[in-house]
């Protein structure tokens, strides 16, 4: 039987075999001054053990076998906000901390935010691309359905709760749908391989989206990709086309519609293209099936090529991300390790191999505080991975399923209604949704 000692200002639970103790135990105590829990079979206490108890001016927790990892964080926290004489005794474990002070613990030193990814709802259909954009202030997302032929945007349902679709466009065979709005206006590049790639638009949120004009007829054969970059304060499209006889082409505003400025890499079948700042400059970086990928950059009104990037053959696709002010890239390869490497100012530097057997995309997204990137494969469970701040690295966080990604090729973010969710297009399976939660492990 538990033996307490109660006085007016005082609370002494101790040299017993106390294993636990509830997180409402001491409420109500607001002129307690002294409490002892010495000598127990204390492992954690509860976060908020404390709250309310202002006065007191002695805690004893020595004897207790604390065990010194997250969940013991509240109580290294509330220590440090204290003005009350706190003997707090030592870890028990783990290993690593065993016999060492909780006073001589940096909370900070602590790594207990986690996150995690799950299943939320599923959009019928396959589909090759996935982008997210905002329009008239609200959260859009727009997918490239080769085998039902359109690029379909989804918005939010406030009601249902759930994403639904809001239009279509008629794509056959489309492989890339790239939104780009300007004010009022909604453009849409949808990159088909056959029938000729077109730009659809609406001039407002009240209109429908309908066919504006042919995009680069002749030179985009077979485009495997598209992306949208500002250049000189204009916007333009760069689409890689991977056929021995077309060219990727860079397509700018010019009036009323988007017509070729440049041809580059032109026999090399290019798989597809990143745009991204270095050095302040505007680049691009355009990997293909018969060399390593090449890096250009912006000079007198064109692209011109800068360098190739080395230790990088079979690279499939190439993605970009900032952190702690440097550039990642993640390079996908089909067969062999995916690579992350690193901008040292004149050259990118492999950091990171990754085995990914059977990939075609390996994209880094930044959802609320977390640099992720997701490894997609045509084999296996895509792996999720979060960079490691201190370590400069990817760290695995979790397989995505189930319901296992069905071939994936690409991934988007979107922020609404306070939530967050990721979107995997898949080639061979529906588009799968997951909702992502922050997790606090000290709770």
């Amino acid at each position: 039987m538990m033996a307490v000692q109660m006085a007016d200002l005082g609370s002494f639970i101790e040299d017993n075999k106390i294993g636990s103790i509830s997180k409402n135990a001491l409420r109500g105590l607001r002129s307690l001054t002294h409490l002892s829990l010495a000598n127990n079979h204390l492992e954690v206490l509860p976060r908020f053990l404390f709250r309310g108890l202002d006065t007191l001016t002695h805690v004893d927790l020595r004897g207790n076998p604390f065990q010194c990892d997250c969940r013991v964080l509240g109580l290294l926290q509330w220590m440090a906000s204290v003005n009350a004489s706190v003997g707090s005794g030592a870890c028990a474990g783990p290993a690593a901390l065993a016999g060492k002070q909780l006073q001589h613990l940096e909370p900070t030193s602590f790594k207990c935010r986690s996150a995690e990814l799950t299943w939320f709802q599923r959009i019928e259909d396959p589909a090759l691309s996935v982008e997210a954009f905002s329009y008239q202030g609200a959260a859009h997302v727009v997918l490239a359905q080769p085998f039902v032929g359109r690029c379909l945007i989804l918005v939010w349902d406030y009601s249902l709760q759930r994403f639904r679709p809001e239009e279509e466009v008629s794509a056959p065979s489309v492989v890339s749908c790239k939104p780009l709005v300007l004010g009022p206006r909604l453009f849409v590049l949808c990159a088909r391989l056959w029938g000729g790639s077109q730009m659809w638009g609406r001039a407002g949120p009240e209109l429908r989206l309908a066919p504006l004009q042919a995009l680069g007829p002749g030179r985009l054969l077979r485009p495997n990709d598209a992306e949208l970059l500002w250049l000189d304060g204009q916007p333009c499209f760069l689409v890689a086309d991977a056929s021995k006889a077309g060219t990727t082409t860079l397509l700018c505003r010019q009036g009323a519609g988007f017509y070729p400025r440049q041809s580059l890499h032109a026999w090399r079948r290019d798989t597809d293209a990143e745009a991204l700042q270095l050095d302040g400059r505007p680049h691009l970086l355009l990997a293909s099936a018969s060399q390593r990928p090449v890096l250009f950059q912006w000079r007198g009104g064109r692209f011109e090529r800068r360098t190739d990037i080395p230790e990088a053959e079979g690279v499939y696709a190439a993605r970009h991300f900032h952190a702690a002010g440097q550039v990642f890239l993640c390079l996908t390869r089909f067969i062999g390790d995916s690579m992350v490497m690193r901008w040292d100012g004149a050259m990118f530097r492999p950091l990171q191999h990754l085995p990914s057997r059977g990939a075609h995309v390996f994209q880094p997204l930044l959802i609320a505080k977390d640099q992720l990137a997701i490894l997609g494969s045509d084999f296996a469970f895509s792996q999720v991975f979060r960079l490691e701040p201190e370590k400069g690295l990817l760290e695995p966080l979790q397989e995505l399923g189930p319901p296992a990604l069905l071939s994936p090729r690409a991934f988007a973010h979107v922020a609404l209604a306070g939530k967050r969710f990721l979107f995997a297009a898949c080639f061979k399976g529906p588009t799968q949704i997951y909702q992502h939660h922050e997790l606090d492990l000290s709770a």
